[in-house]
């Protein structure tokens, strides 16, 4: 694969920084629907501070929708965090590079095709519970 052109680069950075502030507001939206006093508590501490490591804790209340973009929201800021490195679009087990047609499907991706099928045949899918 060729690495990423400056103009992919940075068309993938914008829409990954655009999916942040999404999310972001998702996560706020669902908060403050929330009835339970705990949510509202960090509902409020987010607002207030932008503080999104709180969002963390989270995870371990019963939230599925809140916790599935907290997911998605920490796999955009790693991919933001490796467009500012320069390390965006580089496999991060092979070191070879992502091609355009995999990330302008998946922008949070970290490995190459090739790499990706391997991890997932190496650490198996979960699924749902079998007899």
């Amino acid at each position: 694969m060729d690495p990423l052109t400056d103009s992919e680069r940075d068309a993938l950075s914008r829409r990954l920084a655009a999916r942040r502030e999404e999310l972001r507001e998702e996560v706020q939206t669902q908060l403050a629907k929330s009835e339970d006093p705990r949510v509202a508590g960090f509902a409020n501490e987010l607002a207030a501070t932008e503080d999104w490591v709180l969002a963390d804790i989270l995870a371990d209340m019963d939230i599925a929708m809140v916790t599935r973009d907290i997911a998605e929201l920490g796999d955009v800021e790693a991919a933001l965090d490796r467009v500012a490195s320069g390390s965006y679009g580089t496999c991060s087990n092979c070191g070879e590079p992502i091609g355009w047609p995999r990330l302008n499907a998946q922008p949070i991706a970290q490995r190459c095709i090739r790499c990706q099928e391997a991890f997932e045949a190496s650490h198996g899918k979960q699924g749902p519970p079998t007899l």
